[in-house]
């Protein structure tokens, strides 16, 4: 019979120090749940002798889903993780809740991941089809298209031979096979790692033909606004989310006084920048060891 943490209600198991909690919400005390924020905000900002004298709940959703949303793309650790194995195809769709991108990697055979640059100097345009110089039609009067265009085509088809070899050996000096100087290279392009392009109109990733079977770690920013699970506030912010919300209903509102207005903006300015540094998480001894290397030579 396992030990029991009547403070947290953890089960520790067997010798090992394992433990379980009966379910697979660890480290979810660190958040808050936006239904909760919507009640506490009720509770502290709304009723007689308070900020916002009347509201319906809804108003409330409304704009704190609306401010999770705004908040999720430059003050929360919002970004999600996915990993999938390329097709031979080379195409995959974005991911539903898919807002932009972070970082795109496949996985070598040792787990260390390797940046997948995008692609700029190629893309997938809407291919016409034609009869010489005459587009053809469809029985409604549309533009008749071709399925892929012949810019994809020839992409997909490439196979660049620098990019075959995979295997690296991190105990080998000799990381990289291609010896010597390679002069007038541009850098963006001077990597072995392949390369992608985003479709969004079409909703679809295009991947260069060196990575097919690859497995591909899809790093993106979600609007949190995809699940119940999702839609929660890091407790470092909820300060915040309480002033942005109190301020967008506030400048909504018609006959507010203004210098309520103006100090309510000037405390949900204040409160997201407090939060963005709190959630920067920066620690002294990891800047510390970066800031080791700085006298190294840099060469260009």
């Amino acid at each position: 019979m396992g030990l029991i943490d009547e403070t947290s209600k953890q089960y520790y198991e067997g010798p090992d120090n394992s433990f379980n909690t009966g379910d697979e919400s660890y480290g979810n005390y660190q958040f808050t749940s936006l239904e909760d924020i919507i009640t506490n905000f009720t509770i502290a900002y709304v009723g007689e002798d308070k900020i916002i004298p009347k509201i319906s709940r809804s108003d409330i959703q409304f704009f704190a889903s609306r401010i999770l949303q705004e908040f999720s793309f430059d003050t929360f650790k919002s970004t999600k993780s996915l990993e999938l194995k390329v097709p031979n195809t080379l195409v995959v769709p974005l991911p539903q809740d898919y807002v932009s991108y972070v970082k795109m990697a496949w996985v070598d055979d040792s787990g260390v991941e390797h940046v997948v640059y995008p692609m700029s100097k190629t893309s997938n345009p809407t291919s016409l089809n034609q009869d010489g110089t005459t587009y053809q039609y469809n029985t409604d009067g549309s533009l008749k298209l071709n399925t892929d265009s012949e810019s994809w085509s020839r992409y997909k088809t490439h196979n660049p031979s620098e990019n075959d070899n995979h295997d690296y050996d991190y105990d080998d000096e000799i990381y990289e096979s291609n010896q010597g100087g390679r002069y007038g290279i541009d850098p963006a392009f001077a990597q072995t790692n392949g390369g992608f392009y985003i479709d969004d109109l079409k909703g679809r990733i295009h991947f260069s033909s060196n990575i097919s079977g690859e497995f591909v770690v899809i790093k993106y920013i979600s609007d949190s606004l995809g699940t119940d699970a999702e839609m929660q506030v890091h407790k470092l912010a909820e300060e915040a989310m309480y002033k942005n919300i109190a301020y967008s209903i506030v400048s909504t509102r018609a006959n507010m006084p203004i210098n309520l207005v103006m100090r309510l903006k000037k405390e949900a300015f204040a409160s997201k920048r407090t939060a963005k540094l709190r959630l920067s998480n920066i620690k002294v001894e990891e800047l510390t060891q970066i800031l080791r290397g700085k006298s190294k030579q840099i060469k260009h």
